[in-house]
């Protein structure tokens, strides 16, 4: 009996954990990053990268040592003049004629879905570049805490992610 009330209890709290980790990924005190595309043509999702890629190597170059979201919204603050001159440069050395937007502040982000989490549609602290019409698919990480690791690109096919947890697959395995 004393087995079955354990097991009750590990799956009880595995449910309980399994549902919250798929809900929140990104703190409340986040700073998140966002390129949108022009257009989804192919050309236009390729500029994206470019310019996702040079401006990711700077921003990071900038933040590697920071300690607190403060100290992170100060470089950023103070480094908007380097980033449009790198989406500038990354367009003029590709001959790319495309006007762009850089905008560090509250901006808007809908409702996402990425490999089974969803995110909630809202004004998050962001730092967004928009190139041309912005209504393209668009890449966007989380710059502060450093999740950019865990970055997402947002396309019309979704990701199917299957979530394992350890402890339940040999649960499984006893009772199978």
């Amino acid at each position: 009996m004393k087995k079955v009330l354990v097991i009750s209890l590990v799956l009880i709290a595995l449910l309980t954990f399994n549902k919250k980790s798929s809900e929140i990924l990104i703190p409340d005190q986040a700073i998140r990053f966002r390129v949108i595309a022009s257009s989804n043509t192919d050309m236009d999702q390729d500029i994206k990268m470019l310019v996702k890629n040079d401006v990711e190597k700077d921003i990071f170059n900038d933040i590697s040592k920071s300690s607190s979201i403060n100290e992170t919204r100060n470089i950023i603050n103070n480094n908007l003049t380097k980033y449009n001159k790198t989406v500038l440069d990354t367009l003029n050395k590709n001959n790319i004629n495309q006007s762009f937007n850089i905008n560090y502040g509250m901006n808007y982000f809908p409702e996402k879905e990425y490999r089974g989490i969803k995110y909630k549609s809202g004004n998050y602290e962001s730092l967004v570049v928009t190139l041309g019409e912005g209504k393209g698919n668009n890449w966007w990480c989380v710059l502060f805490p450093p999740l950019c690791l865990l970055d997402a690109e947002e396309t019309e096919e979704k990701d199917e992610v299957e979530y394992k947890f350890f402890v339940s697959e040999l649960i499984d395995k006893f009772f199978k």
